[in-house]
């Protein structure tokens, strides 16, 4: 009876516990090279797939990603004046791990914060997207609120007008599956090549509508349709969208981009 005590239950319980956390912490450490890996292979594909390099579910090893890769040149932006910044390596700065740092970000003043971001970093990773030595595609990393999360992806302009987008893709959110979770599906994707992300005088006015886009008017050209009872999820993407391409985030870099041309 004496082995069956209370004392010793507890010490039989506390020893398996110990050997398990240290074989979990072992296994989490011994990981974590594989999963830094993974996840940057992660980013690349999502990258790609916005310039149109791989299509939407396409499944390519690491070594077919980093071959398509090699056609994306990584600069670092200051948001504020819209200038390459130097000193900066583009493939080690981490723009999400910058916004949480004081010294690298500042707080989005709530009048402008239509996409709910909260605090912003001051510099951000831009991709330039070249074939047969042509700059084709700008890439800029955009997030926003959605209904339970918030939304991180990609947007990419044609380099000829820096209005005509390309291809919008989300890499991380935790939507609701088959409502706003559709900003996944490929067909949804497909919409956005070749709307306009500005008007003539400038203005951000691409959108996300409710319902289904009419052809044939003059406004279709900026609208696409929206997420079928998913309409906050629809309206963040539209302001993560207008914030992001406007004057208070990549507005000053595509100012210089139109200016001085794609470089």
């Amino acid at each position: 009876m004496a082995n069956d005590s209370v004392g010793r239950t507890f010490g039989v319980a506390l020893g398996v516990c110990l050997v398990c956390s240290v074989l979990v912490s072992a296994a989490a450490v011994s990981l974590r090279p594989t999963q830094a890996v993974n996840k940057t292979l992660d980013k690349k594909r999502n990258i790609l797939m916005a310039a149109g390099l791989l299509k939407s579910g396409e499944v390519a090893s690491g070594e077919r990603i980093d071959e398509l890769y090699q056609n994306i040149n990584t600069r670092v932006v200051a948001l504020a004046t819209g200038e390459y910044v130097d000193g900066v390596d583009p493939i080690e700065y981490d723009q999400r791990r910058a916004a949480k740092d004081p010294a690298q970000s500042e707080l989005v003043p709530s009048d402008v914060d239509i996409a709910n971001v909260k605090r912003r970093a001051l510099q951000a990773s831009v991709y330039l997207v070249s074939q047969k030595g042509k700059i084709k595609k700008v890439i800029l990393p955009v997030h926003g609120l959605g209904l339970w999360s918030t939304l991180y992806g990609f947007v990419a302009l044609d380099a000829k007008d820096l209005n005509t987008i390309r291809g919008l893709v989300y890499y991380e959110h935790a939507e609701t599956p088959g409502l706003g979770g559709e900003v996944d599906n490929p067909s949804w994707k497909a919409l956005w090549d070749g709307k306009k992300a500005f008007d003539e005088s400038g203005a951000v006015r691409i959108e996300v509508i409710r319902g289904k886009v009419v052809q044939g008017r003059p406004e279709t050209q900026y609208q696409v349709d929206g997420l079928s009872g998913a309409t906050i999820t629809s309206r963040g993407v539209r302001d993560m969208l207008r914030y992001w391409l406007g004057a208070e985030a990549f507005g000053p870099y595509l100012a210089k981009l139109k200016e001085r041309g794609v470089s």
